[in-house]
Formats: structure tokens, sequence, C-alpha cells
């Protein structure tokens, strides 16, 4: 320690207080109970939560779930001395101490996302020793805090969406026992983005994410030549290839075997192969009002006689899907689906 560290370290402790970690706190992210503020974690450097520190990385998603149009800042911490393990199909295995940090986030204008952004809210998943747990956090309208909000919250927007047109609505805030709907797998909550095809690409650094995380000690047991799932934005690429991966980064969460929709028989995980569990030609368990006048979850030939369609189109409570984490209907995800519906052979008559 340089002699002018140690004087401020002395007049820090003769005011009361102490030197900001430079770091994450690692007391704070493996407490028994959440923090009360996000600052309480030292994650980032600024009270707006703009600058992370040191030992906190920026990542980003091939496809990102739709999450009405928000903007989503995700960032990853692990400790020191420690290292994910490569895993597909599943997460990877983030060793305990580990944060996954996401924050969601509005412009006035979605075209521009990064002008005038305004935070919402920002969701903690940490690795404890005995598994996940998931913690919310709601800014204020000064953009200086984020509190602790376990019973989620409601927020209005008056925004423009990425299309160009006016987005108004009352954004939802999941309260804890939501995140369990979509982030559990055989009772246990888990993360659901950071798979290894959905990570294998040029992230915010410029280089392969899989590549930068080893090369920096994050990661380790990557193969030479790990899977990547193919971007849904990119229309070069063939309906079907992008359709399943637009419904295993939207729906395979609760629709997979251990999801809390399992016992639908409706399966989209990106590995799934059975006509049958993806829903062709396939009856629904039980649809109620969400079957509308349709008979198969996925009509062959036909995206307005499937189930599928009509679901992901629809806003009303009950019978839209998902059910959790958007109110808004995602066009582009509907036109989509409905394109990889149509070029499906019809059965003969």
């Amino acid at each position: 320690m340089t002699k002018l560290a140690a004087a401020l370290c002395l007049i820090l402790a003769a005011c009361g207080g102490a030197p900001t970690p430079t770091g994450p706190d690692a007391a704070a992210i493996l407490a028994d109970k959440p923090a009360a503020t996000l600052a309480e974690y030292n994650l980032f450097a600024d009270a707006a939560a703009r600058e992370p520190v040191p030992g906190v990385l920026p990542y980003d998603l091939i496809n990102p779930l739709f999450s009405d149009h928000a903007a989503k800042h995700r960032l990853v911490h692990v400790p020191d001395g420690t290292k994910a393990s490569y895993a597909e199909p599943g997460v990877l295995d983030f060793p305990v101490g580990s944060v996954l940090i996401k924050t969601f986030a509005y412009a006035p204008d979605m075209r521009e996302p990064a002008k005038d952004e305004r935070y919402l809210e920002t969701r903690l998943l940490i690795r404890r020793a005995d598994g996940w747990v998931a913690y919310p956090y709601v800014w204020n309208e000064a953009q200086t805090e984020a509190r602790y909000a376990p019973i989620g919250a409601r927020i209005d927007i008056a925004s423009t969406s990425p299309a160009g047109e006016p987005l108004t609505f009352t954004y939802a805030v999941p309260n804890r026992n939501q995140c369990k709907t979509c982030h559990q797998k055989d009772g246990d909550l888990l993360p659901i983005g950071p798979k290894a095809r959905n990570l294998n690409h040029v992230g915010p650094h410029g280089v392969n994410q899989i590549a930068d995380w080893t090369a920096r000690g994050l990661l380790a047991g990557a193969p030479d030549a790990p899977p990547a799932a193919p971007s849904v934005a990119d229309a070069a690429l063939p309906v079907d290839a992008r359709a399943r991966a637009y419904l295993d980064i939207n729906c395979a969460h609760c629709h997979r075997a251990g999801g809390s929709a399992s016992n639908s028989g409706y399966w989209v995980d990106w590995y799934e192969t059975s006509p049958a569990r993806l829903g062709i030609s396939k009856y629904p368990t039980a649809a109620g009002r969400g079957g509308g006048d349709d008979i198969h979850v996925v009509s062959p030939g036909a995206p307005d006689a499937s189930i599928l369609a009509y679901r992901m189109a629809s806003t009303e409570p009950g019978v839209a899907m998902p059910e959790l984490g958007r109110v808004l209907a995602h066009d582009e995800g509907v036109e989509l689906i409905r394109a990889w519906i149509a070029e499906m052979e019809r059965p003969a008559p």
C-alpha cells in the first residue's frame, strides 16, 4: 500500500468510514438475505450502475428472450480463482458466488435504445452452495438507486417501438415466485440464457465470448468448436432454423422435460426431434380458452389453424403465451412462427 493510500485509510477510519472495495462484495453476495439495495453488492462503480467494477463482465446472447421490446444489459461475475464449467445443452455450470446480472431499460425511442435510456429493474441470479436464488431490484425515478422488490412492481411505459409504433403499456416487474415459474427445472431454480450455444458469438468486447471467457479464466472445458444457435434476426438463414431458435429461447425454459409446462407434452428445446413433442399435428393436453377454435398445437401448412400461432399473437391473460414476461405480442416472432408453420408440408387428406 502506498503512503497516500495508507493516509486515506486513516482519514476514512477517523471519520467512521472505510475505503470502497474495488470488486464485488462476496459477503453481500453470499449473505442469507438479499441486500436492501443493488449498490450493496458493489457490482458497479457508479450509483447509476453504468460502469461495472473489475470482475464484472458484460456479455450478450445470440438470441435474447422477447420482453416487450425492453433493452437488456447483461453482466456476469465469477469469483476470483474459480471457473464456470462448460455444459451443453444446459446452462454453464457456474461456481458458488457467481452472479448473473440483467438490467431492463427503455429509451423514449427504442430505435435509439441508448439515448436517454431509463433503467427499470435489475435482476440478480446468485449461485449459492445450495443452488440459485433470484432477487429483483427496482430503480427509482432519479436513476440513483435500485431497491429490492420481492413483490415486483408496475411501471408505466411511453416509448416508440423499434418498428416506429407507439409503445404505451404497463411494464410488469415479476415477483420472486414468478421468477421461479420460468427459471425452474425439476424443482430447482436455474438461469435460462447462458447456454454455450447462445453465447458462442462475437460479444460486446469484439471477440468470441466462449474463447474470451476461456482466455480470461472464467470458463473451463469448452471444446474447440462448441455449437452456436442460429440468429433469429438473420433473415438469410432458413426459416426452420430461426423458428426453432426462437422457440428455444422464448418457450423452452417452461416447455421442456422438468420445466413448469412439462406436463403439456409440448417440448421445444433446441435438441428436441420428436414431431409430436414439437406440437406438430398434436392435440393439446389442456388448452382451455387458449385453444381458440384450433385443434392442433401446430397444424402443418396452416398457421391460422395452429394453437401456437394463436396464443403467441394474443395479449389476453389466460390465452397469451408466454404467460409471463410480456404483455405485448411480439409481431416479428409471430410472423416467423407463422412462416415456419406455413412452409410445413400438409398431411395427405
